[in-house]
């Protein structure tokens, strides 16, 4: 008896491996993408910070810094300078002045769909060669993954 898995078994840890793998590689290509589309002046930080308040209006800079990876104070400097921009309202919580609430302005949000329609283009010609089958496996896959994730992002109150 052969105790390796078949050629169309796959185990959780080869599936992990592959993740862990590839998504780094896809996140790369998306930045390089994404700060191809923008101006030179607006850091990976900057587009990340624009990202996450698209994602979470209203965030606090905590969580901003907690996102980025970075201290508060960091993550005040790299809002101010979008603020400076106009690209991110940053206002003081009425019932409490040390905390801040962030959010996109109208000029932000515009500025990050235009470059993520570029960027989409992009990688849509990438996927232009793949047959419907691949296509349809591609995306199959991430749902699953994005869901597998958001499920196990739920459980642990993330």
């Amino acid at each position: 008896m052969n105790s390796e898995p078949s050629s169309t078994e796959i185990t959780p840890e080869q599936c992990a491996t592959e993740v862990m793998e590839t998504i780094p590689l896809v996140m790369q290509f998306l930045r390089s993408e994404m700060r191809s589309q923008n101006s030179p002046d607006l850091s990976v930080p900057q587009f990340r910070t624009l990202a996450f308040l698209n994602r979470h209006p209203g965030a606090s800079l905590s969580d901003l810094a907690e996102h980025l990876g970075v201290s508060r104070a960091t993550a005040s400097a790299i809002t101010e300078r979008l603020v400076q921009r106009s690209l991110v309202d940053r206002r003081e919580r009425p019932d409490e002045r040390r905390h801040v609430v962030l959010k996109l302005t109208q000029a932000g949000s515009e500025y990050l769909q235009q470059i993520r329609k570029t960027t989409r283009a992009q990688i849509a010609t990438i996927f232009a060669n793949l047959s419907q089958t691949q296509l349809q496996r591609v995306v199959e896959g991430l749902v699953i993954l994005r869901d597998v994730i958001e499920g196990k992002a739920s459980e642990s109150g993330n």
